[in-house]
C-alpha cells in the first residue's frame, strides 16, 4: 500500500507538469529521481518559465581535429583537444545506425524530440527504484551540442562532461530538442548526434572510436562492433572494453537484445554476435607534435609560429582554441623528399650517442625562405629510437623552441662560418677579394685605432695587456699562416689573422654590422635582436647563432642577395576550406649587392676545393665532393664543441652543426672523444658536420637548382693595375 500511495503521489505531480506544459503549446516533461520529481513545482512550476526558455540552438562545429601537412599533402601531425573526424551519414554502417536506435531511442523515428511514452515508462521504473533514462537521441544530441559550446569557449572538457543538470537544464534540453526537429529531418539529427557524442577519452564521434577501438571506417563496422561501441554512449568509462573487457561484453549483449527485441536483426544474427569476442584492434591517436609521423621539431617550430601569431586570434588561449578544437589544415613548407634523408643522416651521424653530442640539419630554399628540412639526432618522448631525448629544437630561436632559458634551443657558437660577415663588409666597401693583408700581425692593443662611425669597438688582442681585459694575441689553428695573404686564402683557409687584418683594412669597421643586419644575423637568445658586431670576439663566433639562421644568412649568397625570412607556414585554412592565414615569401631583393654575393659566393666556393672543406672526407679519408657548383664554409669555436658546415647550391642552403647543443661549451669540450666509435682528438667544422652535411646534400641535390652560380665582376676579384 505504501509503494501504491507513493506512485500515485509522483504521477499527480508529473499530471500537473504535463498540464504546465500543454499550457505553452508543447507537451515535455522532466525525468528525476522520485524526490526531485516531488519539488519541481516549487522551482519550475509555471508556463511563464517554460516559455522563456530558449527555442534556437546555437550549432557550432563540434571539436575538430587539426592537421599539419607538408608541402606534398602527407601528413606532420594532428592536434586536437578532442580526436574528431566527422563523416556523413551514408559513410556509417547501418549496423551502429541500428544499434544506436535500438538501445539509446528505439521510438527515435516516431516521436517530436521528446517521448512522453519513454518518460512515463521511466519515471515508473525510477519509482519502483531502477534508475531509468528516457532521454531521446534528439535530447542527447542538444545536451552534447551544448557541452561543446562551452568547450570551445575554453572550459575544461572532463568538467563539462561529468556535471550535473538541474531540472531547468533538462526542460532547456527539451525545448530545444523539440524545436531542432522541426529544422532537421531524422535522419540529419542521428548523423550529427553520432559524430559528436562521447565515446572515449580517445574518440569523439563514430569515426574515431571506430579507428580507436577496431583500426576501422565507421562504414565498416560488423554488428558485434556496431553493438558494442553502442553501449559505449551510456557509460564510456564503465563499459570501456580495455578497462573492463566483461562490463563490455555485457553491454554488447545487452544492446543485441535490444536490436532483436525491436526488429534490427533476427535470432541468428543475435546468437553470432553475441559468440564473437570483443577482438578490439587498438589504434590510439597520436596528439601533438611529440606524436609527429615526422618531423618532430619542426612541427614544434609551426605549431609557435602560428600560437605566437595575432592573426589566428587575440590571446594565446584563442590562438590555442582554434588550433586545438576548429579543425584547422595547416600546410607547411616541409619536404619530405629531404626531411627523411636529413632524419637519416642526423640520426646515424652520432650513433648510439652516450655522451649526448648534438647534431642537426636544416635547409631552406634562396629566393623564398622556404623551410624545407629540419632535423637533430633527438626524440621528444623516450622510447621513440633513440636515446637522446629533449624538447629542445636545436635549430632555432630560442623564443621558436619549447624549453626555458636554462639553455638548448637558442643557438650556438658559429665560430668561423661568421667570417663571411667581415668578407661581405670586405666587398660592399669595393674592395677586391685578391688583395693581400698582413696576417702576421697578432696584435690589435685597447687602444687599436679603429675607423669606426657607429660604435666604439670592444675587445682586444693583446699579451701585454691581458691584465686590463685584453685577450692574448691572436692564435691561428696553425703555425704557418702568420703571414701576408689574400684576403681570399684567409677565408678560405679560414686564418683567424687574416680575418682581423682584413677587418682593420675596411673603410669603416661598422660595415660589418651592416652586412650583418643585411644577411638576417640576429642573436638565438635574444629574442630576434640584431647581433651586435662591436665586440671583437664575435667576428670569430663568439654569438650564440641558431642554425635555421646561418642557412638563412648564406641563402643570401646563393640567391645574388636576396635576404629572406625563413617560413614554414604556406597556408592555414578552415574546416570549411577558406584559407584563413599562412606566410609569404618576405624578402629583399639587394639586401647586399648582387655583385658582392657573387664574389662571395666565388670566394666560399674555394672552401670546398682548397681550403678547410678539403678534409671533409669519408670514412676511407677521401675527400667528398658533390659533383655540382657549391660554396661553403666551416666553423668551430674555441673549445671544438661547436662545429658547423654551413654550405649552399643555387637551389638549397644547408647549415649542418654538431656540437654540445644543450649544455655549457666548455664543459664539454672536443678533444679526445669518441664519436661513433671513432676516436677524434680534436674535432673541427669539417669532420664530422661536414661529412653530414655532404652526404645529405649528395642525396638531394638533384630535387632542386644545382647549376652554375654567377661569376663575380673582376674588379671584386683583382684589384684595377695601378692600384
Amino acid at each position: 500500500m505504501a509503494i501504491l500511495a507513493s506512485t500515485a503521489k509522483v504521477l499527480g505531480k508529473f499530471v500537473a507538469f504535463l498540464a504546465v506544459s500543454a499550457v505553452s503549446g508543447v507537451l515535455v516533461a522532466g525525468l528525476m529521481m522520485p524526490a526531485a520529481a516531488v519539488t519541481w513545482g516549487a522551482a519550475y512550476g509555471s508556463s511563464s518559465f517554460f516559455d522563456s526558455l530558449p527555442s534556437e540552438l546555437t550549432i557550432n562545429p563540434p571539436g575538430q581535429v587539426t592537421k599539419m601537412l607538408a608541402a606534398d599533402g602527407s601528413l606532420i601531425a594532428t592536434l586536437f583537444n578532442e580526436n574528431r573526424t566527422p563523416v556523413s551519414i551514408d559513410q556509417m554502417s547501418p549496423n551502429v545506425k541500428n544499434a544506436i536506435v535500438a538501445i539509446e531511442d528505439y521510438r527515435f523515428f516516431e516521436h517530436g524530440g521528446v517521448d512522453t511514452t519513454g518518460i512515463l515508462r521511466a519515471l515508473l521504473a525510477n519509482v519502483r527504484g531502477d534508475r531509468q533514462g528516457a532521454s531521446t537521441i534528439t535530447q542527447q544530441y542538444v545536451a552534447n551540442v551544448l557541452k561543446e559550446n562551452l568547450v570551445a569557449q575554453g572550459a575544461d572538457a572532463s568538467n563539462v562532461l561529468n556535471g550535473q543538470k538541474t531540472i531547468g537544464d533538462k526542460l532547456r534540453e527539451m525545448k530545444l530538442a523539440i524545436a531542432l526537429e522541426k529544422q532537421y529531418s531524422k535522419e540529419q539529427i542521428l548523423a550529427s548526434y553520432l559524430n559528436i557524442v562521447f565515446f572515449s577519452t580517445n574518440a569523439y564521434g563514430i569515426e574515431a572510436a571506430s579507428q580507436y577501438f577496431f583500426s576501422v571506417s565507421a562504414k565498416d563496422l560488423t554488428l558485434p562492433q556496431a553493438a558494442l561501441l553502442a553501449g559505449l554512449v551510456n557509460g564510456p568509462s564503465v563499459y570501456d572494453p580495455v578497462a573492463h573487457p566483461d562490463n563490455a561484453l555485457t553491454r554488447r549483449n545487452l544492446v543485441l537484445d535490444a536490436m532483436q527485441q525491436h526488429g534490427y536483426i533476427d535470432q541468428k544474427q543475435h546468437e553470432d554476435a553475441a559468440k564473437t569476442p570483443l577482438q578490439l584492434k587498438l589504434s590510439p591517436p597520436r596528439q601533438g607534435c611529440a606524436y609527429a609521423v615526422q618531423a618532430q621539431y619542426f612541427c614544434d617550430y609551426v605549431l609557435h609560429q602560428v600560437l605566437n601569431d595575432p592573426a589566428y586570434g587575440a590571446t594565446a588561449n584563442d590562438r590555442l582554441q582554434r588550433v586545438a578544437q576548429n579543425g584547422l589544415i595547416i600546410k607547411t613548407t616541409l619536404d619530405p623528399r629531404l626531411q627523411a634523408p636529413a632524419q637519416a643522416q642526423v640520426d646515424s651521424t652520432a650513433g648510439a650517442n652516450p655522451d649526448k653530442w648534438g647534431t642537426s640539419l636544416v635547409t631552406v630554399q634562396p629566393g623564398t625562405g622556404k623551410i624545407l628540412s629540419m632535423a637533430q639526432n633527438t626524440r621528444m618522448l623516450p622510447g621513440q629510437g633513440l636515446n637522446f631525448v629533449t624538447s629542445y629544437n636545436f635549430n632555432v630561436d630560442r623564443t621558436d623552441a619549447q624549453g626555458n632559458d636554462l639553455g638548448g634551443a637558442g643557438g650556438m657558437q658559429p665560430g668561423s662560418s661568421m667570417k663571411p660577415i667581415t668578407l661581405t663588409a670586405w666587398l660592399s666597401e669595393g674592395k677586391p677579394t685578391n688583395q693581400v693583408v698582413d696576417a702576421s700581425k697578432r696584435v690589435y692593443p685597447l687602444n687599436y685605432p679603429w675607423r669606426d662611425t657607429c660604435a666604439h669597438v670592444v675587445g682586444a688582442y693583446d699579451d701585454a695587456e691581458v691584465g686590463r681585459g685584453a685577450a692574448p694575441n691572436l692564435q691561428n689553428d696553425e703555425p704557418g699562416w702568420y703571414r701576408p695573404m689574400p684576403v681570399r686564402e684567409g677565408i678560405y683557409q679560414s686564418i683567424n689573422t687574416a680575418l682581423f687584418a682584413t677587418a682593420a683594412g675596411l673603410n669603416d669597421f661598422c660595415d660589418i654590422q651592416r652586412a650583418a643586419d643585411a644577411l638576417g644575423l640576429h642573436d638565438g637568445a635574444g629574442g630576434g635582436k640584431p647581433a651586435d658586431m662591436s665586440t671583437l670576439g664575435d667576428l670569430l663566433g663568439g654569438l650564440n647563432i641558431a642554425p635555421l639562421t646561418m642557412a638563412s644568412v648564406y641563402a643570401t649568397f646563393a640567391s645574388n642577395g636576396t635576404y629572406c625570412t625563413p617560413i614554414s607556414i604556406a597556408e592555414v585554412d578552415d574546416a570549411q576550406g577558406q584559407k584563413i592565414g599562412g606566410q609569404s615569401p618576405s624578402c629583399r631583393a639587394n639586401s647586399i649587392r648582387p655583385d658582392v654575393a657573387k664574389a662571395a659566393t666565388n670566394v666560399l666556393q674555394d672552401v670546398l676545393t682548397k681550403g678547410s672543406g678539403y678534409n671533409i672526407k669519408d670514412d676511407a679519408g677521401h675527400t667528398i665532393y658533390l659533383g655540382v657548383p657549391d660554396a661553403a664554409k666551416t666553423g668551430t669555436n674555441q673549445f671544438n664543441s661547436e662545429t658547423w658546415l654551413i654550405g649552399y647550391t643555387r637551389g638549397l642552403s644547408t647549415a649542418s652543426y654538431f656540437g654540445e647543443a644543450l649544455g655549457n661549451p666548455e664543459d664539454h669540450l672536443g678533444r679526445n672523444v669518441f664519436v661513433n666509435g671513432r676516436f677524434w682528438p680534436v674535432i673541427d667544422g669539417a669532420y664530422i658536420a661536414g661529412p653530414q652535411w655532404a652526404y645529405y646534400m649528395q642525396k638531394v641535390i638533384g630535387l632542386y637548382d644545382h647549376g652554375n652560380f654567377d661569376p663575380p665582376p673582376p674588379s671584386l676579384i683583382d684589384a684595377p693595375k695601378g692600384k
